[in-house]
């Protein structure tokens, strides 16, 4: 062996040498993940505790006015000019639109001289009448000659009555070429332009009216919830049942809150067989006419929750769905412990319906740094109220 290769040999035994010190003393320091060499790393940790809180629940709902009719022409006729424009605000006895009237015109002036023929004829048979009675009286003609006289005049009189009764009907059908509002409302679109043909068989109604002073919110709540939202209020039936709750809010379309709160006033009396779902109605008010029928929306309605476990935000993770904590153990060593929680409803908190006890100990901070069963020092801290609700929007979005 030459010297070149004895000093090699002894380069490297002295290598060995240097890692073997290493890891002997990497094992001799041990110590928590993140902190120094024989140190504890502290956590900052609070005591589970229950609070009071609002809860909201969401369902897509309907909007309708309280009142939507649908606008027919009760006669045949060409439109000859509309009065409004569509979307606009009407009052009830509002003309709307106007039909051409020639025709009716003429017969109102045809009817009106049957009458006057008619009663021309009622008068002769009455002047014919009164001349006989005289002439029975004193033997001169029969009283069958009475009797047929008194019968002309009694179907003189019905033809005028018939006459009075067709003059009247083109009168009515003449008002009829204006057609008017039944109601207070908003005017619907207009499938039909001036120049159609219309009548009380087409299609499709003139127009609608819509009275949008109220808004009906129609959706549906399953029969679970449906009796979970009545059962213990005070009533004799629904209708003084539902007064006890509280008022509910309608999410428009663009997630933003209507300004002014509602009321659940009734609700279907049978269970669709088919969905199992119960259909309930919430009344708002719109006096402004943001409201359109035929709109969709959310209904909120809150649920008051006098004690439950709320917990932060932060001190939770998600892992495949789940949500899971660090609870502290009695030997200060945590352990991920999973936890079911409703999200959604408070602003930076979790409802937690399973998984927690009142007075278990849980990290708040650094939970990314932890590993389970690792050892640290707890600090405990106070967090104070985590019952406020969210945003109006970003719980809409939820």
């Amino acid at each position: 062996m030459n010297m070149r290769t004895m000093k090699q040999l002894r380069n490297l035994g002295m290598v060995l040498v240097a890692l073997t010190i290493a890891s002997c003393s990497q094992k001799q320091q041990g110590g928590a993940p993140g902190g120094p060499a024989g140190q504890v790393k502290e956590y900052p940790v609070i005591a589970v505790a229950q609070q009071s809180t609002t809860l909201f629940k969401e369902y897509a709902s309907k909007l309708e006015g309280q009142q939507t009719v649908e606008i027919r022409s009760k006669i045949a006729g060409y439109i000859e000019k509309i009065m409004v424009d569509e979307g606009a605000s009407v009052k009830k006895g509002q003309v709307l639109f106007r039909l051409n009237a020639n025709d009716l015109q003429a017969t109102v002036r045809s009817a009106e001289a049957s009458v006057k023929v008619a009663e021309a004829d009622v008068n002769s048979a009455a002047i014919n009448l009164e001349k006989t009675k005289p002439l029975v009286e004193k033997n001169i003609i029969s009283k069958f000659e009475l009797e047929s006289v008194n019968s002309t005049l009694k179907a003189k009189e019905a033809q005028l009555a018939l006459t009075k009764a067709n003059l009247e009907n083109a009168k009515a059908n003449l008002q009829y070429t204006a057609i008017t509002s039944p109601a207070d409302g908003i005017i619907g679109t207009f499938p039909y332009r001036v120049g159609s043909l219309v009548s009380s068989t087409s299609a499709e109604p003139l127009t609608t009216v819509s009275n949008t002073e109220k808004m009906y919110a129609y959706f549906s709540l399953n029969e679970k919830e449906f009796l979970s939202l009545t059962k213990g209020l005070e009533g004799k039936n629904l209708q003084e049942k539902f007064t006890k709750l509280p008022d509910v809010s309608l999410i428009l379309a663009d997630n933003s809150a209507y300004e002014t709160p509602g009321r659940i006033e009734t609700a279907s009396g049978l269970v669709d067989q088919t969905t199992g779902a119960v259909n309930i109605r919430a009344t708002f008010p719109n006096a402004e006419g943001l409201l359109r029928s035929g709109g969709s929306g959310s209904v909120r309605i809150p649920q008051f929750i006098d004690s439950t476990i709320i917990i932060p935000q932060k001190t939770t993770y998600e892992l495949q769905g789940k949500y899971f904590v660090y609870l502290v153990g009695a030997d200060n060593k945590v352990h991920n412990t999973e936890i079911q929680v409703l999200t959604g409803n408070l602003k930076d908190s979790y409802v937690v319906t399973n998984g927690l006890n009142v007075g278990d100990q849980i990290v708040l901070q650094g939970i990314a740094s932890l590993r389970n069963d690792a050892e640290i020092k707890p600090k405990l801290v106070e967090v104070g109220s985590l019952s406020e609700n969210m945003p109006a929007a970003n719980q809409a979005k939820n």
